[in-house]
């Protein structure tokens, strides 16, 4: 068994970074559908303008609104308007075939793999 991708949202935008909040990552619920990623499911966040990478877990965002944001410690590391990608993993005896979405600036898809 290995752990290994499943689901991913591509170049996403941070839209909000919340010190405040306890942990986690609040994504829009209607990205995390199409990515497959479920809410409380841990994943891992990379950012393409810092380079910091951190784990966490969803939690659900207004559908379709685009909302990437940062909650807790996490927000230190990664912040508003920073580039992302958000891979959730599964363990598996075999490959599989990952979901990917591609999103625009507004985080809005523009395709899915």
């Amino acid at each position: 068994m290995k752990f290994v991708l499943s689901s991913k949202i591509f170049k996403a935008t941070v839209t909000e970074a919340n010190l405040k909040y306890k942990g986690s990552i609040t994504i829009d619920t209607y990205l995390c559908d199409k990515a497959g990623l479920w809410i409380g499911e841990k994943v891992l966040v990379v950012s393409n303008s810092s380079g910091a990478r951190l784990e966490t877990y969803v939690i659900p965002g207004k559908p379709c609104s685009g909302v990437i944001c940062m909650n807790g410690a996490a927000a230190h590391l990664i912040k508003a308007g920073e580039e992302v990608i958000i891979m959730g993993f599964t363990l598996s005896d075999k490959p599989i075939d990952p979901k990917i979405v591609f999103v625009d600036k507004d985080n809005k898809i523009v395709k899915i793999k």
